[in-house]
């Protein structure tokens, strides 16, 4: 096999065959191709595309480059829940106690965040002792205390994409339908799951700007599950503004307590009571349910209470701590260190959740780089969102840093500035818009 070869089949535009990805593939994961040959190939499958075989073929080599996660001890469809990032989305928090209260058990890999977008992992480390590090071997015990367990993904899970994603970042080929789809596939299978509920958001906060990017998106990754027997279910959902009122690790926290309470924002438990519907349906509880049906199960686990209880058992199964009240014990308590206020009176018709996402980080609440160290406090909650009505004075945000956190003057001004030009105002009054665009799947197409 000749890695140049390989390479100018995909140049001009021909299908590459089984044996030419698991070619490509094994040398990208013992590192026997170089790196120039690896970018040269990502550019060529840029510019030409995929198949759905070559898509599926890729995906399942870059899921078995390593260690495939054995969850066969569980009983039952286990089926995975996952977002391809946003601002303030808290779902992960929220949507795995909702479907554990109906008795099904939930077993997540989930990662830290990185830029804008924040990470499962990171929130959920802002509870006291909470542990992140759960091995696999110790999945079946913890869902027996708790009905659900969350982990971090080991180094061993997809090595292959780990690499393949740090060469697109840096040669200007992430911008692939098939590369993206075949990232995300590949881990939710090495993950163990055997049906995959996707949240595919779209808008300026998330990775795909428009809804056709996201429906493109979706059908290959509902193409690629279909081919790999693991029906895949991807909900379309808008970021056009940040999900909720709370951006930052703790302060998203208590806004996926306060959503568990039965005190959520609008949205947030729109689209968790949407996906929560969608993970019910492809599993053995809800499988004859109607969308419908499954859509007020999750209201009701919400509505009674027992949602919140699911979640308290699984922070206290994995270490963390809980007030007398039920609520978490942070490890840093976020304190308001600045807001901004209307400067004439509007609609609010747009807040762009990526400038957000950014004055967030500035703050401390993300990270540019793997080593940098999160302030769990950090972060900005809105006052106001798309729609509203404000009057000159009226507060639109508060911005917060960790209570033992030191925080530049300038920092928080920088992040001040960038939420003031994420807000903009409307003469007249301006519709919400919608937060779910579409569910779609394997009947979708």
């Amino acid at each position: 096999m000749d890695m140049l070869e390989i390479i100018l089949a995909k140049r001009f535009g021909q299908e590459l065959n089984a044996e030419q990805i698991a070619y490509f593939i094994d040398g990208v994961t013992d590192k026997s191709i170089p790196d120039y040959q690896i970018s040269s190939l990502l550019m060529a499958i840029v510019l030409n595309g995929m198949t759905r075989a070559e898509m599926t073929e890729l995906t399942m080599r870059m899921a078995y480059s390593g260690e495939i996660c054995d969850l066969s001890g569980i009983q039952g469809t286990k089926v995975d829940k996952h977002s391809s990032g946003g601002v303030g989305d808290k779902c992960t928090l929220i949507v795995l106690p909702m479907v554990a209260a109906c008795g099904v058990p939930v077993a997540k890999l989930s990662g830290r965040g990185l830029g804008f977008t924040g990470g499962t992992i990171d929130k959920l480390e802002s509870i006291q002792g909470f542990r992140t590090a759960i091995p696999v071997s110790s999945f079946v015990e913890q869902i027996r205390k708790a009905g659900m367990v969350l982990s971090g993904q080991t180094p061993e899970l997809a090595p292959a994409d780990k690499v393949l994603y740090a060469l697109r970042d840096v040669t200007g080929t992430v911008q692939s339908i098939p590369l993206i789809a075949s990232s995300i596939m590949s881990k939710k299978i090495a993950g163990g799951a055997d049906a995959i509920v996707l949240d595919v958001t779209c808008g300026h906060g998330s990775f795909m700007k428009d809804e056709a990017s996201a429906r493109d998106l979706s059908q290959a990754m509902i193409q690629i599950g279909q081919l790999a027997g693991r029906p895949v279910t991807c909900v379309i959902s808008s970021m056009d503004q940040p999900l909720g009122r709370s951006v930052g690790n703790a302060l998203e926290v208590m806004e996926a307590y306060d959503t568990l309470c039965g005190k959520g924002p609008a949205d947030v438990v729109e689209v968790c009571c949407t996906l929560a519907a969608a993970m019910l349906m492809r599993s053995d509880y809800g499988r004859e349910m109607t969308f419908e049906e499954a859509f007020s199960t999750a209201e009701l686990v919400l509505a009674d209470g027992r949602a919140r209880d699911a979640f308290e058992r699984f922070i206290l199964a994995q270490g963390g701590t809980v007030q007398p009240d039920g609520s978490p014990a942070y490890t840093d308590l976020p304190v308001a260190c600045a807001s901004i206020c209307a400067q004439e009176e509007g609609y609010i018709s747009g807040l762009n959740a990526l400038m957000i996402g950014e004055a967030s980080m500035i703050l401390g609440a993300g990270r540019r780089t793997k080593d940098d160290i999160i302030d769990k406090g950090a972060g900005i909650t809105l006052e106001k969102k798309i729609g509203s009505f404000v009057r000159k004075g009226d507060k639109i945000a508060d911005f917060y840093r960790g209570k033992n956190a030191v925080l530049s003057e300038s920092s928080i001004q920088q992040a001040v500035q960038l939420v003031q030009k994420a807000v903009t105002l409307s003469a007249d009054a301006v519709p919400a818009g919608k937060d779910i665009l579409a569910i779609l799947d394997e009947h979708s197409f």
